[in-house]
């Protein structure tokens, strides 16, 4: 499997969007954590109302529990004390559901600012590579197979601009056409390097 390409430009380009591809991820993971810690700053006041709640609760609970025993008023006491202290208790679960949704509202937040721009920077830089990758790696085995270079010739009279083709002979056709071997070289080797690879030495 060819994952670089062999012409140093091309593959020094290549690395370079592979660290960019590092870069940008890391500082959008970074940048979802940031977001996250700061929504969960939300929290904290419901965190303290739900605790101070609870605490609350407890407290009067003990108080009714305490005046129970007392003579004649004990019933009449404990009755709005555990009523308080029920009210109390609805005040620390609110505070509790509070706190519940404003970790989701963190968690699923960060995921969205964090992933969405991740998986599409992913999605168009692995379909780039990929696309190379299966390029690269089979034009590789055809040559390594000691394949005749006509193959990458006609690609190139079929892919490569006219610019490029004028540039290598004034008829590429005709001379490809009487198998000109300095022609079919000078194609193929346009098309190899539009697939990153080196060609093969003067021999083949």
């Amino acid at each position: 499997m060819k994952l670089y390409a062999d012409v140093p430009a091309r593959r020094n380009r290549q690395l370079l969007a592979d660290g960019a591809l590092l870069v940008w991820t890391v500082a959008w993971v970074l940048l979802a954590r940031a977001l996250h810690g700061a929504v969960l700053l939300l929290a904290r006041p419901a965190q303290g109302l739900s605790d101070g709640s609870a605490g609350l609760a407890d407290r009067l609970r003990a108080a009714g529990s305490a005046v129970d025993g007392a003579p004649l008023i004990g019933d009449e006491l404990r009755a709005p004390l555990d009523d308080a202290g029920g009210a109390a208790e609805q005040m620390a679960s609110a505070g509790v559901a509070q706190v519940e949704a404003v970790e989701h509202l963190a968690l699923w937040l960060s995921l969205a600012v964090g992933a969405i721009p991740v998986l599409l920077a992913l999605a168009v830089h692995l379909t780039v590579r990929w696309r190379f990758v299966r390029d690269a790696s089979a034009a590789q085995r055809v040559v390594d197979a000691g394949t005749d270079l006509d193959l990458f010739a006609l690609r190139a009279l079929s892919s490569q601009p006219l610019h490029r083709l004028a540039a290598v002979s004034p008829d590429p056709v005709a001379a490809w056409r009487e198998r000109d071997p300095v022609v079919v070289r000078r194609l193929a080797e346009l098309e190899l390097r539009t697939v990153g690879l080196t060609p093969p030495g003067p021999g083949r």
